[in-house]
Parts: structure tokens; sequence; C-alpha cells
């Protein structure tokens, strides 16, 4: 090991034991390096030079700030609303109905934004106040919330998908086909434990509609649905692509939240353009520092020595895939989402690739984990936002979040272990 890398290691180490900023980290780690080695073709202008052009080369990236732009138009107008109206018809007569309706809303609103944040922060107040109404406690409404948001990049489209087909050169329509009955059964997992808990406490019922009533909801809900057909029938007819898919899908929430809802005025478009700037610029931020971080580990051979050595603890395809699962999930309960996939994900890439795993089966298995991690205690992302949202502290939500973090874990366990469920979808309809 030569001293530069000795000092990329002490300073991405340091990153953590000093609790710095993700991004400012790797790029300080990644500069202290290049002036650790000089001499070794790592000129500092060459190199930001060759990031940047690989950068600009990785056109799919666009699709991002797209997808971020309909969630804030989403949340900034009536379309969640109507997501949350429509569950409510499908789900919520049954016992513990509101808990049932927190999770199809999801997995509906997934089918839109492809951000467990968006679903979170946007749908998650809603839900969490009508459950508290009708007498669930704080704490397991917000756990609910939180364990169902993890199903927005899982179900398509994703963003975290997205970053996955950059680096793999895996096809992102395929990806997004192998998300969708992992996404469901995360699901039906969830609600399967709802029922048992609304049985177990004795939660309400929901209010009972007449036909009537349920067709009215089902007729204003329908433009704000028909967002994922114009997204995800847009990609898989091949009239557009993911990117423009995403542009697309923009526009027609803009016309419905506008026009039809009359609920996205000037002042509310403009704060969706600018939340969204403020959002593409934390992770536009994050991928290019994580760039110049992956460099430096293709540079050093990193992936091919971290391959050479889990072989020679093991040459067992499930064996490797349980350690790469159980090190992705440790990552997503402390790191950013889009950091892991731009630097950790390339290297284990060659050893995926060299034990001959499929690439969209290990996509879809990497970001379930990566959602998982962000509803894992201690440091998941997603019980900080639900908290700062409902107000409870994390402590309750900790403790009824457990059994789902189970019964997700089964989920994940199936689709590690048992490929097809991730590649159906794909062999049929994606010509895979």
């Amino acid at each position: 090991m030569n001293w530069a890398l000795l000092v990329f290691f002490a300073g991405f180490i340091a990153i953590f034991v000093l609790r710095l900023p993700i991004a400012p980290g790797m790029l300080m780690t990644s500069i202290f390096y290049l002036l650790a080695a000089p001499g070794a073709g790592a000129d500092i202008s060459m190199f930001a030079e060759k990031v940047l052009t690989n950068l600009e080369a990785k056109y799919i990236i666009i699709a991002v700030p797209l997808f971020v732009f309909m969630a804030q138009v989403m949340n900034s107008g009536k379309i969640t609303d109507m997501i949350f109206r429509f569950a409510n018809v499908l789900v919520g007569r049954r016992k513990g109905g509101l808990g049932h309706v927190n999770v199809v809303a999801s997995i509906i609103f997934s089918g839109m934004t492809g951000s467990a944040v968006a679903d979170a922060s946007g749908l998650g107040l809603m839900e969490i106040k009508a459950m508290k109404e009708h007498g669930y406690e704080e704490d397991f409404s917000c756990a609910v919330t939180a364990a169902s948001a993890t199903i927005g990049p899982v179900f398509p489209p994703s963003i975290p998908m997205i970053f996955y087909a950059m680096l793999s050169g895996a096809s992102i329509g395929n990806l997004f086909l192998g998300g969708m009955i992992p996404g469901l059964l995360i699901g039906a997992a969830l609600m399967i434990y709802i029922a048992w808990v609304a049985n177990k406490r004795n939660y309400p019922k929901g209010e009972k509609l007449i036909l009537r009533d349920m067709i009215a909801v089902t007729i204003k809900a329908f433009p704000a649905l028909f967002s994922v057909i114009v997204l995800l029938g847009g990609i898989y007819s091949g009239i557009v692509t993911p990117t423009e898919a995403g542009a697309l899908a923009s526009l027609y929430a803009i016309i419905v939240a506008a026009f039809i809802y009359r609920a996205l005025g000037p002042k509310s478009l403009w704060r969706a353009v600018r939340d969204t700037v403020k959002t593409t610029g934390t992770l536009s931020l994050i991928v290019g520092c994580a760039f110049t971080f992956s460099f430096i580990v293709a540079r050093e051979h990193i992936p091919q020595i971290a391959a050479n050595f889990l072989l020679s603890v093991t040459s067992s395809r499930a064996l490797l895939l349980l350690l790469i699962n159980i090190v992705f999930l440790l990552l997503g309960m402390f790191i950013d989402t889009s950091t892991i996939t731009v630097v950790f994900i390339p290297m284990v890439l060659p050893l995926v690739q060299g034990l001959g795993i499929d690439l969209i089966h290990f996509g879809v298995v990497v970001v379930l984990n990566m959602m998982i991690g962000l509803s894992t205690p201690p440091f998941g992302m997603l019980l900080f936002i639900v908290s700062g949202i409902s107000g409870a502290p994390i402590r309750g939500i900790i403790k009824e979040i457990f059994p789902m973090l189970i019964a997700m874990l089964i989920v994940l366990v199936l689709v590690t272990f048992v490929p097809d469920i991730v590649l159906i979808l794909p062999r049929l309809i994606g010509r895979y």
C-alpha cells in the first residue's frame, strides 16, 4: 500500500469520525490523495478534466432533476391529496384501514416520483395526521409511514436505479421492471403485519363509502393516477426514453395541478422549482465528488483487490450475496444512497460480473438494501423525516418499526436468493 493510498483511507475514515458533510469530505480526501501522489499521473487539472468528461457523458443523469421536480409539483399541488383519497377508497374500509391506505398510497406515489424522501415528506404528514385523528398511536403511524416510503425507489421509477444504470450499463427500463414485484411484495408484507396489529390493538375500520361516492372519488383522482401511465407507459412502449419520460410527466403534473385541480399557482410553481434546484444541487455535488472518489478507487484497483479478498474467503455465490447484502444494509443506515451507489457499487461490480450474477437482479437487490437501511435505526434518514414532520420522539418510532423491518428483510432474502422474482417481468416485457 503506497503513501497516497494511506492518506486516502485516513481521509475517508476522518469523514465519519469528524462527522463532516459527505460531499466536501470526499472532495478533500481526493485532493489530499492527489497532492500525496505527484509524479504518478495524478495532476489535479487533468484529473478534474477527466471527471467532468465522464459526468458529461452520463446523459441519463438528467432524468434525476426531472423526477425530483415532478415530486415537488405533486406535493405543491393537490395530486398527493387525490392519491390518498383514492387509496382510501381501495382499502380504507378494512380493519386498520388507514394503515393499509398509507401503504397503498405509497405504492401509487412511488409510481410517479421514485423518491423515498418525497413520499415520506409529501404524503407523510397527511397520512400521519389522518391516522392520529382516527385513534392510531403516533409512533405506529410514523413507523408505517417511514416503512412504506421505502417502496418509492424500489417500485419504478427510481432515482437510485438511474444512478446504478449509469454506473453498470444495465438497462434502466429492465431495472424499473425488475423492481415492480419486489416493491409490491414489500407492500404486501407491511399490510399483513398491519392487519395483525389492527386486530391485536382493535384499530377502527375506515369509513364505508357508498358506490356513488367511490365513483366520484375515482373520477376526481383519475387525472393524478394517469401520470403513472404517462411515465411508465411512455418508457415501456418505447415512445420516450426515461429522461424524456421524466420531462413529459413533469409537464403533465403541472397541467393537472394547475388547470384541473387548480392548486398550483405561480408562487407554488416557483417554490417547486426552487426546491428542485436545492435538491438537485445537493445531489449533483454528491455525485460529482463521488466521481472523483470512484476515479481514485478504480486507479488503485481497489475493486479487484476487494473481489480477490472475498473470493479467497469463499467462492459460494449465495454466501457472497449474503455478505454484500449485509454490507449495503449497514451502509444504508449511515450514508446517503447516492453516495453509496456512486462510490461503493463500482467496488463490487467486478466481483458480481465475475461470478455471473445478473446485473438487473443485483441492482434491484442493492436498491432494496439501501431503502431498508433508510428506515433502520439508529441513523435511518426516514426515521428523522417522519419524526421531524410529526414531532414524535424518534425512540418510540424505532420501537414500532422493528417488526416492519423484519417483514422487509424477509422480502429481501426472497428477492436475493430467488432471482426470478426480479427477472420475470424484464424477460416477459423488457426483451431481456
